[in-house]
């Protein structure tokens, strides 16, 4: 996995450092961390706290991949003090938190893409925004009202679960917060997105491009090759607004690609604690890079020294 192979030589390039630890208690390089993260980013954080913790061999990260909602709750009720979101805390529930004298911390980490992607047999790969509301709000739910030669039958949509923050994510951008029409259904995790929309010609899907976008990862190239990611057309896209845009780095970069969300590493430990150490991790060089190498925009964009011979 690209992740993984970049992990290990980040931690080549990080054993100098590693005579620094504190071996005794807790601090930002020595402890234990309970932390959630949704099931959309399990592959980019696999790789995140196997490196953090090859880095400072005096660190524990016990990691649960949970729907979003349950690692709010978690994080909440404090049976957890990190979590990794597609949102901020919102004010309501930072002001819980300094209720009892815990000051949390939303740190942006990456920018991610949402891709739809349909059966590999599917005539259309294309939509225009206005057609994928249409389809999430129920009001289009045969295929041949995307395009009268298709044959594909009903639409069937799936997300990959009732509290995650791809399904969150949908019913705020398409349906303003109003239920499901009855063709809309969840499975648990991403991975049974991609196979359910595998082996049924008339579904449509929802995933984070982390899972489709590692060129070196051969389970990300696998799930690949089951399903087409579609296009999708933005009309108040000022660079070509009849030119569809799939979710790659460059057009979540620019904008030009519409679903795309900010990711947060929220922390809510004490500071000059693990949590405070990983959450540095994450939003520094090295933790950048392996966001980068996941397909999603790292929040700081990795750079390199070039020199220039004179």
């Amino acid at each position: 996995m690209a992740g993984r192979l970049i992990a290990l030589i980040l931690v080549c390039c990080g054993f100098a450092a590693c005579n620094n630890y504190n071996t005794k208690g807790e601090s930002i390089t020595s402890g234990e961390l309970k932390c959630a993260v949704d099931n959309s980013y399990s592959l980019m954080m696999d790789s995140e706290i196997f490196t953090f913790k090859a880095l400072y061999a005096n660190t524990q990260v016990n990691v649960r991949y949970v729907p979003e909602a349950e690692a709010l709750n978690l994080l909440l009720k404090d049976s957890i003090q990190f979590a990794v979101l597609s949102r901020s805390l919102l004010d309501e529930e930072v002001k819980s938190f300094e209720s009892r004298q815990r000051f949390p911390e939303s740190i942006r980490i990456a920018v991610d893409g949402l891709a739809i992607i349909v059966n590999r047999s599917n005539a259309d790969s294309v939509f225009t925004m206005d057609q994928l509301k249409e389809v999430f709000t129920g009001n289009k739910r045969n295929w041949a009202d995307i395009s009268g030669s298709n044959k594909a039958g009903k639409i069937d949509i799936v997300l990959d679960h009732p509290g995650s923050c791809n399904t969150r994510y949908i019913k705020e951008k398409f349906l303003l917060q109003q239920p499901f029409p009855d063709n809309v259904f969840a499975v648990n995790t991403s991975e049974e997105v991609i196979e359910y929309v595998h082996t049924h010609p008339n579904s449509i899907g929802v995933v984070s491009v982390a899972w489709l976008s590692d060129k070196e990862d051969p389970t990300s190239q696998q799930f690949l090759s089951k399903v087409r990611v579609a296009g999708i057309i933005q009309p108040n896209n000022t660079l070509n607004p009849t030119s569809p845009r799939k979710p790659y780095q460059a057009y979540i970069y620019d904008g030009s690609y519409p679903l795309r969300r900010d990711v947060y590493a929220v922390r809510t430990g004490l500071r000059g604690s693990v949590g405070t150490g990983f959450a540095s991790f994450l939003a520094g060089e090295k933790g950048q890079l392996i966001i980068h190498k996941m397909g999603m925009v790292a929040a700081k964009a990795p750079t390199r020294t070039i020199k220039i011979a004179e």
